[in-house]
């Protein structure tokens, strides 16, 4: 710890530990007395980056990790313990009340947000505009963006630039050049996490599909109407909710991709990006469907937690049914690995571990809504003939 500061330009430029964590602290017998910084300390001489910092998505992560309905059923070491979920959306803002309980509950370290991309405690500028610093939570299950980027010819390039290979005035983009450009930490996509937006599309079919995974979400009820959870979706700002927000990060996207290509090529790549979207919206909503209408029938029963008799793709792995668990999978792995890799120009996520997945997952759900009919349908002819 003390040998990381000795390394920093905190250490350089006079920045003590009192500095940031009080003087209240003196010995290895009071260490509960160091105050945990949080983003305002650091804004004392960084106020820029934190302005960017808590108008971006980043800020508002831990926001939208307790917002998930069924977060609460993690285990504590998960979240606040910050070996699952909590590892990462640790990056988000919290209030004073929120420290103060996860100390008590024994949580001391990640509150500070900042240290999540500039380690402690050399916090290092250098370190945190390497593709690297991204890795630890951009990767895996639902977000595999290190994956796809490195394995791209932007990654492989930018990597080999890193090694020496290629001079470093070659071409290579890391995550910082094309989500913080000139170095805002105000970072968003215009698609958001999980690629849904307002307004909705023109393209009728589109439409209709958006509007069945938005009533999958939550955030619309069965009559099409905006539900509590939309609010929550608007207070983590998760998603672009009007046609101005989306315009407004796509024109940034497009013109950071404008620097290396043609206006028209990068509007073309970024097209294609919407148009995989599209696609995948309507397999995910085919499947929706068809899992909607096992409960309309009473095939399944439904759940108390839920609002509607309606599959609810935020209960992720704790859906109530194999079935369900099926189109989690479908959802959050195969779907997001289909536009985030067209996104990230990296042609075999997009295919084989996307989309060709989301149409093995459509032909499962079908099978197994076949199988749960003939099931519902020879248990009422069972429990029939035993009432004659």
């Amino acid at each position: 710890m003390v040998a990381d500061w000795e390394l920093s330009e905190h250490s350089r430029e006079g920045i003590t530990c009192a500095h940031c964590h009080g003087i209240e602290h003196t010995s290895s017998k009071d260490s509960d007395k160091a105050k945990l910084p949080q983003p305002s300390n650091c804004a004392e001489c960084h106020e820029k980056q934190v302005n960017q910092f808590r108008r971006g998505k980043h800020a508002l992560s831990w926001t939208v990790m307790n917002a998930m309905p069924t977060t609460h059923m993690l285990p504590m070491a998960l979240t606040e313990g910050g070996k699952g979920c909590g590892g990462c959306h640790k990056i988000g803002e919290k209030s004073l009340e929120e420290v103060t309980k996860l100390k008590a509950d024994g949580s001391g370290y990640g509150h500070a947000a900042c240290d999540s991309c500039h380690t402690r405690h050399a916090f290092s500028k250098k370190e945190a505009l390497q593709p690297q610093a991204c890795q630890t939570c951009h990767m895996g299950f639902d977000h595999p963006q290190w994956e796809m980027y490195s394995s791209s010819k932007h990654g492989v390039r930018a990597l080999l630039k890193q090694s020496g290979v290629l001079p470093e005035t070659a071409s290579g983009p890391t995550c910082q050049t094309c989500h913080m450009q000139e170095g805002n930490h105000e970072v968003r996509t215009a698609w958001g996490f999980l690629a849904v937006r307002l307004p909705l599309s023109e393209d009728e079919e589109w439409r209709n599909d958006q509007v069945t995974i938005l009533q999958a979400l939550g955030v619309l009820d069965m009559n099409g109407k905006p539900t509590a959870r939309l609010e929550a979706i608007k207070a983590a700002d998760v998603a672009r909710l009007t046609q101005e927000a989306f315009d407004k990060e796509r024109e940034k996207m497009l013109d950071t991709c404008s620097d290396c290509h043609s206006e028209k090529f990068a509007k073309g790549e970024l097209a294609k990006g919407d148009d995989m979207i599209k696609r995948a919206d309507h397999l995910l909503a085919e499947a929706i469907r068809i899992i909607a209408a096992l409960y309309q029938e009473g095939v399944l029963e439904k759940p108390e937690t839920y609002a509607s008799a309606f599959p609810d793709l935020l209960t992720f792995h704790d859906a109530p049914t194999p079935i369900e668990h099926r189109l989690f999978v479908m959802h959050l792995k195969h779907r997001m690995r289909t536009f985030q890799g067209t996104f990230h120009a990296n042609p075999d996520y997009a295919l084989w571990y996307g989309w060709s997945q989301m149409v093995r997952d459509l032909a499962e759900i079908k099978e197994m809504a076949k199988t749960l009919r003939e099931r519902h349908k020879l248990e009422k002819t069972v429990a029939k003939a035993k009432e004659e």
